[in-house]
């Protein structure tokens, strides 16, 4: 598979490794951020890497994120022999191509909403993913904004009031665990455009904001989002009690921008490590003290 877009970067831009201990940290941070969704009753899934163009299509996702996309497909091995890659360029020419069917997802959560496509679902249910996410951007720079990166999420599809409080729950868990991280963050409403920009809901969108952002300094490495009942409608996602369609909300986790935030406030990977293993700690005596003893 090769993958697609408007003015492909080089081979290693946006695309860095990461030595063993920014890997133990980033396996940290996301069994941490895994755990809080476990206790809160998700069901870890694994979704796959990438989608069919034709669902992210039908989410309008070419639409509001044109500027993101990233597409994949495979050689034409006919055309292949008279359109060959260049050394010179780094680059397969385009008339080498299949056309591109696959889309590589800049959000964990579409692959969630595309897997319980046409199901009826408990007004509480909740799910937990990590998956690798692709974003184009103008720029890259380090573990602070990349091509390929990971991200957890943990989503909820259901009542309106379950994904309410899924955001309400979760923004308190954020703001918990980053003053225990000594990590100052501000919440910001961002505008992400997940409805078509005409309709009524994107009218309401600009009213009353569905995604906040977390922020480190310049940097948003978390985010709350609420869909209303967008992806309900659209997957036809309905709900066991009532046959309506589920409203949906996530939090998400761009885990190598905590590893970036983390690093600039502590200074280098230890520390950083630490003051997680110790804000965990932390937080773990807080909820026991905060459930008091056992009779």
């Amino acid at each position: 598979m090769t993958l697609t877009s408007p003015e492909t970067v080089g081979e290693t831009r946006g695309l860095p490794t990461m030595g063993p201990e920014g890997t133990r940290l980033l396996r940290l941070l996301d069994d941490t951020f895994e755990g809080w969704g476990v206790a809160a009753g998700a069901s870890p899934m694994t979704m796959p890497p990438l989608l069919p163009a034709a669902d992210l299509a039908r989410l309008d996702y070419y639409d509001n994120f044109p500027h993101q996309a990233v597409v994949a497909t495979s050689l034409d091995l006919e055309r292949r022999a008279t359109q060959p890659f260049s050394a010179d360029t780094g680059r397969f020419p385009t008339a080498a191509l299949e056309q591109a069917a696959l889309g590589l997802p800049s959000a964990s959560c579409y692959a969630v909403y595309l897997t319980h496509q046409g199901h009826r679902v408990a007004d509480d249910t909740l799910v937990t993913i990590c998956s690798w996410c692709f974003r184009k951007e103008t720029h890259y720079e380090g573990m602070r904004r990349q091509l390929g990166f990971r991200m957890r999420e943990i989503v909820a599809i259901g009542a309106q009031e379950h994904a309410e409080h899924h955001l309400a729950d979760f923004t308190a868990r954020i703001h918990a665990f980053a003053a225990a991280l000594d990590l100052p963050l501000r919440k910001e409403a961002a505008c992400d455009p997940f409805f078509d920009k005409g309709s009524s809901k994107a009218v309401l969108q600009r009213l009353t904001p569905v995604k906040y952002e977390f922020l480190y300094e310049d940097l948003a490495i978390a985010s709350v989002n609420t869909h209303r009942n967008f992806f309900g409608d659209r997957c036809d996602i309905t709900l066991e009690s009532t046959g309506g369609p589920a409203f949906t909300s996530c939090v998400a986790f761009g885990l190598e921008r905590w590893l970036s935030a983390l690093t600039r406030r502590h200074g280098d990977w230890e520390a950083a490590t630490q003051a997680v293993l110790d804000a965990n700690a932390r937080l773990r005596a807080d909820a026991s003290l905060a459930a008091g003893p056992v009779i």
